[in-house]
C-alpha cells in the first residue's frame, strides 16, 4: 500500500467462473479467525515480533468495497499516521484480529465478512447492510504500553522487587512513546513520557557492574528532554536536561549542543559560544553544530552593533552642547 489508494489489481480479471472478485480472492487466502470471517493475504513479509494485544499501532490503511475502484475509507492522505490502541481506537473487530496477526512493515490484504466488519445494519449511506469489505494494511510500528504502563502504577518498593533488565524495558517503552509524540509535534505530552521514564531510572540502584546500563539510558532520556524544552521555549530547563547529560557523558556532542542552542535562545552568548565550540570539537563536521555557530556569530555581530549604536547615542552631544544622560 505505502500511500496509494487505487483498487487492488488481484481483484481485476475475468469474471467466467461466475464468482464475485472477493469470492475468487478468498479461495487463496488463509483463514486467521477460525471461521473463514477474517481472511488474510500477505503481499510483504515483516519481521520481528507480532503485534501484542493493547499495543498501540502505527499503520497505513485502505478499506475497498466489491466492485469499487477508490476506498470509502482510508489514512494514506496524512503525513503522519496517528498513533492507535488497540482495544479503543481500533472500531472494526476483523481489523484488530488482523493486526494481532501482523508484524513491523508487514503490508497485508484482508477481507473482513460483515460480522467483523460492519455488521447486519452496515454504516450508511457508505456502507450497505452485510457488507463483506476488503483492506490492506502496512504495519509501520507498534508500542506495547501495557506493561510499562501496569509497572509504572506499581509502588517504588513494588517496582524495586522486578531485575534492572525489566526497569530498563519499561523506560525504553516510555521514550519510545515520548519519541512518537515528539515526532507529532505533542511535545508536552512527549516530555511527559521522558520525565516517567527519568523517574524509574533515577529511583532504581544498580550494583556497580550494571550502573554504566543505566546511566546510558538517563544519557537518552536527557536529552530527549532537553530537545523537548527547547521546543517548548523554555531554554532554562532545556539547559538544565542538558547539562545533566554532560555529567554522565562531559564530551557527548548532542548535550553540547542543546546547552549552546539553550544559551543561544537566553542570549547568554559567551556561554553559547563556550558550549558550541566544545561540540565542534567532539564533531567537527557536524554541519548543525557549525550551522549554530555561525547563527551565534550573526546573533553577536547585531547585538554588538546595537550596543556601539546606543553608546554612541548616549554620548553624542546635543544641540544644547549636553550629552544624553547628563543632568
Amino acid at each position: 500500500m505505502g500511500g496509494s489508494t487505487r483498487s487492488p489489481r488481484v481483484l481485476q480479471g475475468d469474471n467466467a467462473s461466475g464468482q464475485s472478485p472477493y469470492e475468487r480472492l478468498s479461495r487463496r487466502m488463509l483463514d486467521i479467525s477460525g471461521d473463514r470471517g477474517v481472511l488474510k493475504d500477505v503481499i510483504r513479509e515483516g519481521a520481528g515480533e507480532l503485534v501484542t494485544p493493547d499495543a498501540s499501532v502505527l499503520v497505513k490503511y485502505s478499506g475497498y468495497l466489491e466492485h469499487m475502484d477508490k476506498p470509502f475509507d482510508s489514512n494514506c492522505y496524512r503525513k503522519t499516521p496517528r498513533l492507535m490502541k488497540l482495544g479503543e481506537d481500533i472500531t472494526l473487530w476483523g481489523m484488530e484480529l488482523g493486526l494481532l496477526s501482523m508484524r513491523r512493515g508487514e503490508l497485508a490484504r484482508f477481507l473482513f465478512k460483515p460480522t467483523y466488519a460492519y455488521g447486519t445494519l452496515g454504516c450508511p449511506p457508505l456502507i450497505p447492510p452485510n457488507t463483506t469489505v476488503l483492506f490492506e494494511i502496512e504495519l509501520l510500528d507498534f508500542l506495547d504500553s501495557a506493561e510499562s504502563d501496569k509497572f509504572c502504577a506499581l509502588s517504588a518498593e513494588q517496582q524495586d522487587q522486578f531485575p534492572l533488565q525489566k526497569v530498563l524495558k519499561v523506560a525504553a517503552t516510555e521514550r519510545e512513546f515520548g519519541n512518537y509524540l515528539f515526532r507529532q509535534n505533542r511535545f508536552y505530552d512527549a516530555k511527559v513520557r521522558y520525565k516517567r521514564a527519568l523517574l524509574l531510572l533515577h529511583r532504581r540502584s544498580a550494583p556497580p557492574e550494571e550502573q554504566h546500563l543505566v546511566e546510558a539510558a538517563k544519557l537518552l532520556v536527557l536529552l530527549n528532554l532537553s530537545f523537548t524544552y527547547l521546543r517548548l521555549e523554555r531554554p532554562t530547563t532545556a539547559l538544565r536536561y542538558g547539562e545533566q547529560a554532560l555529567l554522565i557523558d562531559q564530551k557527548n556532542a548532542k548535550a553540547l549542543f542543546r546547552c549552546g542552542q539553550a544559551c543561544l535562545f537566553m542570549t547568554e552568548y559567551e556561554k553559547a559560544r563556550d558550549f558550541l565550540v566544545r561540540a565542534q570539537k567532539e564533531q567537527p563536521f557536524n554541519h548543525d553544530i557549525n550551522n549554530e555557530l555561525k547563527k551565534l556569530a550573526s546573533y553577536y555581530r547585531d547585538y554588538t552593533d546595537k550596543e556601539k549604536e546606543m553608546c554612541h547615542r548616549m554620548f553624542t552631544p546635543n544641540d544644547n552642547g549636553s550629552t544624553v544622560g547628563e543632568n
